[in-house]
């Protein structure tokens, strides 16, 4: 994929690249399943700044911090990733994406359906997130379910 960076200069972008965000997309939402900090963590940008909720929370530091209170309130959650789309240029892209989100808080089911706009930038440990802006699309209550543990991930993460 060619496309136009700074001063008309032309920058390669690969379908490496478009798979790499993805899996990044894909990591952040598996580590929500899974309420691994250490694997959420990865997926952030160390100045990161996460849009959430009427609030800015910007680095890494400070977004892990609000994302583990935040899980505290669950007692269980899974984050579903739907569709996707990308624009690259170089070691900057943005993306836009549906996640739904089931939840279990004080006994009472939820399901919240909502955007993220995200860019991303591209370090020496790959792909992160720069920023992620999260717009909530539909929110209501469900039948309170049973969650259950993942399972192991088995050495691919």
């Amino acid at each position: 994929m060619t496309a136009t960076g700074p001063a008309g200069r032309r920058q390669e972008t690969t379908l490496a690249d478009e798979l790499a965000i993805r899996d990044l997309v894909s990591r952040y939402a598996d580590a929500v399943n899974r309420r691994d900090l250490q694997l959420w963590r990865s997926t952030w940008a160390e100045q990161g700044v996460w849009h959430i909720g009427g609030r800015a929370i910007a680095g890494r530091e400070a977004i892990c911090g609000y994302w583990e209170d935040a899980m505290r309130s669950f007692e269980g959650v899974i984050q579903l990733v739907a569709q996707g789309t990308l624009s690259l240029s170089g070691e900057q892209a943005e993306g836009v994406w549906t996640i739904w989100e089931v939840g279990l808080r004080a006994g009472t089911g939820s399901l919240v359906v909502g955007s993220y706009a995200d860019s991303y930038s591209k370090g020496a440990s790959g792909w992160s997130f720069a920023s992620r802006s999260f717009t909530v699309c539909y929110r209501g209550e469900l039948p309170a379910g049973t969650f259950s543990p993942f399972p192991p991930t088995a050495g691919i993460a």
